[in-house]
């Protein structure tokens, strides 16, 4: 029996959701994966969207990823040391962590526009341990419904911070650390010189999704509260899976991870608040 499609209606900056969808979904289905995702796949068999439009480079793909992955793996380490904690992962979009990482007695919320929210319902299900929460992130109003009760709580932002102002993500980032003292917090930045550049970006330019922010010493964002620590910053030539690639793309890599502004473009953050 042929599997009924969900037809997608969103606006332009709102299908930026789709491009890590997209990625993931397509790099599952390679024989040796750097990355499995089977709900993107799930997801991608149900959507009726020309996902042509969307012109992802290869390189982009590779980097949503391995981005997953390492975020997967703070998540992971998360959970191991604190397996009654709660998860708040912003930005979620349609995907699939609350699936790919087990947390039998966390409590996981994932969070994006009502819009998306509303999408997302269509394939994932709320349980008494996760809870879908449809809202901005910067409408820090949220953040009050979450009843942590002294719970480690983890943050996970993921390919949203960029799209938001300066001033936004120092309210979010204050906001988290008054009402979670102590919590951690996993994000993707850009680069200052990254995010200006960003709007030439294909995919972001068929979206028409708007570059916001980016920062070049994440030990900048300490200054903002005291009490933050930057105890992580990864870079996208660190992963072991870039082995896997082609030469050419395993030689690209390389020689970025030379490079102290390559390596500062597009890398993770990983903080203490």
């Amino acid at each position: 029996m042929a599997t009924s499609k969900e037809t997608i209606s969103l606006v332009e900056a709102q299908e930026t959701l789709l491009i890590p969808l997209y990625s993931k979904a397509q790099e599952s289905q390679k024989a040796d994966p750097i990355f499995v995702d089977e709900k993107a796949q799930d997801i991608l068999k149900r959507v009726d969207y020309d996902f042509s439009r969307l012109d992802i480079p290869y390189q982009t793909a590779i980097t949503l990823c391995l981005r997953a992955k390492k975020l997967d793996a703070y998540t992971r380490d998360f959970i191991a040391g604190h397996p009654d904690s709660v998860i708040l992962h912003l930005g979620c979009g349609l995907d699939s962590r609350c699936i790919r990482v087990p947390h039998p007695n966390a409590e996981w919320y994932d969070l994006d526009l009502p819009s998306v929210i509303d999408l997302r319902r269509k394939f994932y299900e709320e349980t008494s341990t996760y809870h879908l929460i449809a809202s901005s992130v910067t409408d820090l109003t949220w953040i009050d419904t979450i009843a942590a009760r002294n719970r480690p709580v983890l943050i996970v932002a993921e390919g949203l911070l960029m799209y938001l102002s300066e001033s936004d993500v120092k309210a979010l980032f204050l906001k988290l650390k008054a009402t979670f003292p102590g919590s951690r917090l996993a994000c993707d930045v850009y680069s200052a010189v990254t995010a200006r550049r960003a709007k030439d970006h294909p995919s972001i330019k068929k979206t028409g999704a708007v570059i916001q922010w980016g920062i070049d010493d994440g030990h900048d964002i300490e200054q903002w509260a005291s009490g933050i620590q930057l105890i992580d910053e990864w870079y996208f030539a660190q992963a072991e899976e870039i082995a896997k690639l082609s030469i050419g793309y395993r030689i690209m890599f390389r020689i970025a991870g030379l490079f102290k502004v390559a390596n500062k473009a597009h890398r993770i953050l990983y903080f203490n608040l």
